[in-house]
């Protein structure tokens, strides 16, 4: 089989497996209720505190730009599993054994991934359509209008998104949640591109593009324009510039090679994950060598004879009180060395200097952006809570133990409490010193509900992706941009921070409530 039709066939196959999931039915879903959320107007392209009338153009373009961002961001963690899957069947060790090449593996697997968000865009394109006759704002349908956008904004930034989730499965250090993490940051960087190096053209997800086109109509129809434009979730009222009717952009030849250019982009991204890609072969160089060696041939030629062995009787003991009585502490702190047994030396320097620095640094600073970044750099430990007995296949011999639903559950909680209180330790003695009990509190109740937030989700998807793209969207948008309510730190939440406390230290009882009562619904389906 030559390579294209390689590649084809790896796409194929690999569509078809998602396909036949709940998790693409969730894509789906997901994709209508942003196309319902763009129709209701809780998702709106503005220009100061106004709209343009819905037209072809102005409806074909927010769904577009809904699209390459909301989807190119929550769709780069939908699709980046399929490698690991392959690895975990057993199927990539079987593929390994082929004479497929790394090249039409890697592109195979961007083309399926691009297929799966590509769905979501027909979804919302016919979104689109369905929008103008529903809104009615404007009688006049210019198809072109209308789907143009979705063709040559979404599609290619999606394209993007998708060589990326392949090249982050191929590079051992992104592979798990520190790769989840760098992605939302890179997500962010990619969104101001053309505003650092004031290369318009630099614009994957096409933001600047239709800027650029609505600037000159917002001058001459919206009154007082000052030049703002915003891209935004929107629950209150906004004003209509009734004489503003965008027909869309003016798709030029260049302006549609710069946006083809991100399918070259997306090509050369999975071009570098095959090069890096390491075929399933997770031995070790010193492994593979020693296995080679000539004299453990003779070695494994004597140990091919076993003699019979006599049958062993085995007797069991029941477990007394007092075994059972000290197991939660055990637990405890298996659960605590699980989650820090992967971390580097480095990872503990990072963390005692931030803990050091907001000792030192003025209270402020301490509370608001280091206790921020403290509580970012455990995530790895946090996201793996509520997953791991079924990422490592351990969950019949976890479920089989006696009582282990309230026992394993609250001590792996109280695991990563324990380590948001570390981390958190120099703000929060401030505080107490400061006498800012409700700031405190604040701290505290963050400090529980962060564990809270990561077991619930893992015990519910079995993954750790959700919980890794969930709190770096929230810790960016609150302790980060001090937004009140939805900062966990209190820092931001003024003089209602006790008010919000309540709120969290609620929302963590909750958490935990809907963690036992999945994991018991688990344990009786097993």
């Amino acid at each position: 089989m030559n390579a294209p039709r390689a590649t084809l066939a790896i796409a194929r196959a690999d569509f078809l497996e998602r396909t036949r999931s709940y998790s693409f039915l969730i894509t789906l879903l997901f994709a209508l209720y942003l196309g319902y959320a763009t129709a209701r107007g809780q998702i709106t392209l503005q220009l100061d505190e106004y709209r343009g009338v819905y037209t072809s153009g102005w409806i074909g373009t927010l769904v577009a730009l809904v699209t390459s961002s909301f989807v190119s961001l929550v769709g780069f963690y939908i699709v980046k599993n399929s490698v690991a899957r392959d690895g975990s069947t057993g199927v990539g060790q079987i593929l390994a054994a082929t004479p497929l090449k790394k090249s039409s593996y890697a592109f195979g697997k961007s083309l399926s991934n691009f297929a799966v968000l590509a769905s979501m865009v027909v979804v919302l394109g016919l979104s689109a359509v369905a929008m103008q006759f529903l809104v009615a704002e404007d009688p006049r349908v210019d198809l072109w209008a209308l789907l143009a956008p979705s063709l040559l904004i979404s599609l290619p930034a999606l394209a993007v998104a998708s060589g990326f989730a392949v090249l982050f499965e191929m590079v051992p250090f992104l592979k798990g949640g520190a790769g989840n993490v760098i992605w939302f940051f890179s997500w962010t960087f990619g969104i101001g591109l053309p505003a650092l190096t004031g290369l318009k053209w630099l614009d994957p997800l096409g933001l600047f593009t239709v800027m650029d086109s609505l600037a000159s109509e917002a001058r001459r129809y919206v009154p007082g324009y000052h030049g703002g434009m915003a891209f935004q979730i929107n629950f209150g009222q906004i004003m209509v510039a009734h004489d503003l009717r965008w027909p869309g952009v003016s798709w030029t030849g260049s302006l549609i090679l710069q946006r083809l250019m991100w399918f070259a982009v997306a090509g050369c991204l999975a071009f570098i994950a095959s090069a890096i890609f390491d075929r399933f072969d997770s031995k070790q160089p010193a492994q593979r060598s020693r296995k080679e060696r000539p004299g453990n041939v003779q070695d494994v030629s004597q140990t091919t004879e076993t003699p019979a062995r006599q049958p062993r009787i085995f007797h069991l003991t029941p477990l007394s009180d007092t075994v059972r009585s000290a197991a939660f502490p055990r637990i405890f702190f298996a659960e605590l060395r699980l989650g820090l047994q992967s971390l580097r030396w480095w990872w503990y320097l990072v963390a005692i200097g931030l803990v050091v620095a907001q000792f030192a640094s003025p209270l402020e600073i301490s509370h608001g952006p280091l206790l921020g970044a403290a509580w970012i750099w455990p995530i790895v430990i946090w996201s793996g809570m509520g997953s791991r007995e079924s990422r490592f296949g351990m969950r019949p011999i976890l479920f089989s133990c006696a009582n282990i639903v309230p026992r394993q559950l609250l001590a792996c909680w109280l695991a990563g409490v324990a380590v948001a209180l570390f981390t958190a330790a120099g703000a929060a003695v401030r505080l107490i010193l400061a006498g800012r009990h409700a700031s405190f509190l604040a701290v505290l109740t963050g400090a529980l509900f962060i564990p809270a937030l990561a077991l619930a989700l893992g015990v519910v998807s079995s993954s750790s992706k959700f919980f890794e793209a969930l709190f770096t969207a929230a810790w960016y948008i609150g302790p980060m941009n001090k937004v009140p309510g939805l900062d966990f730190t209190g820092a931001a939440n003024g003089p209602r921070t006790l008010e919000y406390a309540i709120v969290y230290a609620a929302l963590t009882a909750t958490l935990l409530a809907i963690a036992l009562l999945w994991r018991a619904r688990q344990l009786h389906s097993s």
